[in-house]
């Protein structure tokens, strides 16, 4: 297969940043769209949860698969599938006239998430092989992980004030058929390189014990942590993930190569990615309720108000993909990203109701800030030294990283946040309405506080187990030429 040209190159990483935008957003779009889809569809609030834990449950569960079948299959073929379905499922979900219709366009939308985003990382993995090439790549495709969230915050904001709330379903469509014309025109037809077996048991065990994991923690927030509905998940998905361990260190064709993992370098980029994951949604989750019931903020003026986060994340990005990471890499990099979105929840902390946005505006620039020091040096290393043929694979755990920790992080921070607000009224009785505000502003805080002890335990473990610069480049001149196809910085 000849080489693609250097326009090309840059017009496939425009096409597969298109898709793992349209997949990272998805997770928040639909948030703010809630409650118009509510009074329409007319469900509980104990059941809403499921609009959203649907998503999460079907793509964080099948990544590992999708990772495989993009081995197996070919990558081009797998991400043009997963293009089509998420198009279909988005419209199903937009025209859906019944909650449990809604609830499974969602599942559906989740299932081909799981085939694309794994299929557009190994993607731009095997097009960028060239060190200079590969850091801008990676720089733009981490920046997008980085502010999809907020991106989908300030689209689901637009639409449903503007339009209705169906069309946070219906955008996915045009941005699909875009990224499916780029798809199909620029991506090189290949045939899988892997061998076409799949590994059944392996897959059962690690599909269904991601899927008892993002259960448990989903409810632990409705549920409480004591409930059989959620240490049984927990405790099953520990048992799932130990067999699909023991399953992978001696299946001929393993759905995960350990050794994909085991890599000190990708190991910590892995934990790096979820800790962002699940940090991350302490800005997300909480200071959308703060802007919106503190501050009341309309949907959309809050999605425009984390715009200089987005921002912040776009350049900062740029300059570490460009200037910083060949120079320092990420043992010195990701450490002070994670110091600083520690740095940016411990300003939020002291965030009081009569506060204004400028007192928010620094914490969420030092927050992109952050996130753009930790994600494209982390994704980019993550799938570094990879043999072509488990790029799906090592992709497809970065987005299981991602996932996961987004679920830990809106279990975990939910459920501290629930409890400090009920102690809150409960030491300040009787509830009136101005305790019952501090209540929540109490609530918000310890979830912040909590979000920046995860950044600042993550900084820890980042220093100490990514290796140094000089290591790297010293393990990859020792290996014999052919064996790892990319060079790094």
């Amino acid at each position: 297969m000849s080489s693609p040209t250097s326009r090309t190159r840059w017009l496939v990483l425009a096409t597969v940043a298109l898709a793992q935008l349209m997949v990272v957003l998805d997770a928040t779009i639909v948030n703010i769209a809630m409650p118009s889809a509510q009074a329409e569809l007319g469900f509980s609030d104990n059941d809403r949860q499921w609009i959203v834990t649907a998503y999460a449950l079907a793509f964080g569960s099948l990544l590992l698969l999708g990772g495989r079948l993009a081995d197996m299959f070919g990558r081009r073929r797998m991400f043009l599938i997963g293009l089509i379905g998420f198009a279909v499922s988005s419209a199903l979900g937009g025209a859906a006239g019944t909650f449990e219709l809604l609830v499974a366009a969602r599942a559906l939308q989740g299932v081909f998430a799981a085939a694309l985003a794994p299929a557009a990382l190994s993607v731009l993995t095997t097009t960028f092989t060239v060190p200079a090439e590969r850091g801008r790549a990676f720089g733009i495709f981490g920046a997008i992980a980085g502010m999809g969230g907020a991106i989908g915050l300030l689209l689901g904001g637009y639409l449903t004030e503007n339009f209705d709330w169906r069309w946070n379903l219906y955008v996915n469509v045009p941005i699909a058929i875009v990224a499916l014309v780029g798809g199909i025109v620029l991506l090189s037809r290949t045939g899988g390189a892997a061998d076409h077996r799949l590994d059944i048991p392996g897959v059962l065990l690690g599909s269904v014990g991601l899927f008892a994991l993002v259960l448990g923690f989903s409810q632990a927030e409705p549920q409480g942590w004591d409930a059989v509905a959620t240490w049984g998940p927990l405790a099953a998905s520990v048992l799932l993930l130990i067999g699909f361990v023991i399953r992978q260190r001696t299946a001929s064709h393993a759905v995960l190569p350990l050794g994909v993992v085991l890599d000190r370098d990708r190991g910590a980029s892995f934990l790096a990615i979820l800790v962002a994951g699940s940090g991350m949604f302490g800005v997300f989750l909480f200071l959308t309720y703060y802007l919106q019931g503190t501050l009341g903020f309309t949907p959309m003026r809050t999605g425009v108000a984390f715009l200089p986060m987005v921002a912040s994340i776009i350049v900062t990005a740029q300059v570490q993909s460009n200037l910083l990471i060949p120079r320092f890499g990420p043992k010195v990099l990701v450490p002070i990203g994670m110091s600083l979105a520690a740095l940016a929840m411990l300003s939020f902390t002291r965030l009081e109701s009569d506060s204004s946005y400028l007192h928010v505006l620094p914490g969420l620039i030092l927050m992109g800030v952050g996130m753009a020091s930790i994600m494209p040096a982390s994704f980019q290393l993550a799938t570094l030294g990879v043999d072509q043929r488990l790029a799906g694979a090592a992709s497809a755990l970065v987005s299981t990283s991602q996932q996961v920790g987004g679920a830990i992080g809106t279990a975990l921070l939910n459920t501290l946040a629930t409890t400090a607000a009920a102690a809150y009224i409960a030491d300040h009785a009787p509830a009136t309405p101005e305790v019952i505000a501090e209540a929540s502003l109490h609530s918000f805080d310890t979830a912040y506080g909590w979000s920046a002890g995860i950044f600042l335990g993550g900084a820890v473990l980042a220093a100490v187990l990514f290796r140094r610069r000089g290591d790297r480049v010293a393990r990859q001149a020792a290996v014999p030429a052919g064996l790892e196809p990319v060079v790094a910085h």
